[in-house]
């Protein structure tokens, strides 16, 4: 039996999001406990280059809604706001994942050929199948955003480990 496209994407879409949000609740519980003002985490960067902790959350969300989207043929939820605090992170969490459960399966699954076009960066358009956009592209850009959130914060001191980026296992998945 093949895996369909709705459980490689919305299944694993989901689950993450919810590591995410569980890694953002350590991280509020890091602040209160080390009496750290949530601005400091949330506005931290693993190198000067590269973009904050709340911009992190902001794309892996927009990533896996967009990619939904262009799977589904729907139009892109807005990505757009400011987040300045854990809460606003969690709304947005909420709102992405609240969108993923809404797509029926039957509009993602079948949309493994489907062509779907993307423009990243200054004038580069990219064109794959369905399910190399979401192998290739999509999954990998959420698995680095998250991973980088982990990361900025563990690097901070929250008490992180490898099972809250995984998630939990004890109920299978």
């Amino acid at each position: 039996m093949s895996v369909s496209m709705y459980e490689n994407s919305v299944t694993v879409f989901v689950r993450y999001l919810d590591n995410l949000s569980a890694i953002l609740t350590k991280a509020a519980a890091h602040c209160v406990t080390k009496e750290i003002d949530e601005s400091v985490l949330i506005n931290a960067r693993l190198y000067p280059d590269m973009l904050p902790l709340t911009r992190q959350v902001h794309i892996a969300c927009g990533v896996i809604t967009a990619g939904l989207a262009r799977l589904a043929g729907l139009e892109f939820p807005s990505n757009e706001g400011e987040d300045i605090t854990f809460v606003e992170l969690q709304e947005r969490i909420a709102r992405a994942k609240q969108y993923l459960l809404a797509v029926p399966a039957d509009q993602i699954d079948g949309t493994e050929d489907k062509l779907v076009t993307l423009v990243a960066g200054p004038n580069k358009e990219f064109k794959f199948p369905g399910k190399s956009y979401l192998s290739l592209w999509a999954l990998p850009n959420v698995y680095f955003h998250i991973t980088t959130t982990y990361n900025i914060l563990r690097h901070n001191g929250v008490e992180l480990g490898k099972w809250d980026f995984l998630g939990s296992f004890e109920n299978g998945l």
